[in-house]
């Protein structure tokens, strides 16, 4: 396990599951992202290199392991979702939300320690 390596992917994931939270949930807060949808759309452009980029190092740090980078992917992109409803849409955490951040966090961490 390359942990340099995978903190690079994680940031990467941190980053594009952020942008694609505004890109997608932007209009609800924003009329002018609501009105510029193709602005919106073309975001996903360089977007996708943030994905391909969180995916390569990710996969390098577990040594070419694919499960547990979309395991990863999977987890911070619903913390990070989690977060924005919460302070954007004033979207309280309920109990069934907290045990499913709580699983999310789970899953993270048998993925990076859990060794074979």
């Amino acid at each position: 396990m390359n942990y340099k390596l995978l903190g690079i992917g994680v940031l990467m994931f941190f980053i594009a599951q952020l942008i694609t939270w505004f890109q997608l949930n932007g209009q609800f807060i924003w009329k002018w992202v609501k009105d510029n949808e193709w602005v919106m759309a073309l975001i996903g452009i360089p977007l996708s290199f943030a994905y391909l980029w969180a995916t390569k190092y990710s996969v390098a740090a577990f040594g070419g392991l694919l499960w547990p980078v979309r395991f990863i992917g999977f987890g911070v992109g619903i913390i990070v979702y989690t977060i924005l409803v919460s302070y954007f849409f004033n979207e309280g955490i309920s109990t069934k939300t907290f045990i499913s951040l709580l699983l999310c966090f789970i899953l993270i961490t048998i993925q990076v320690f859990w060794k074979n």
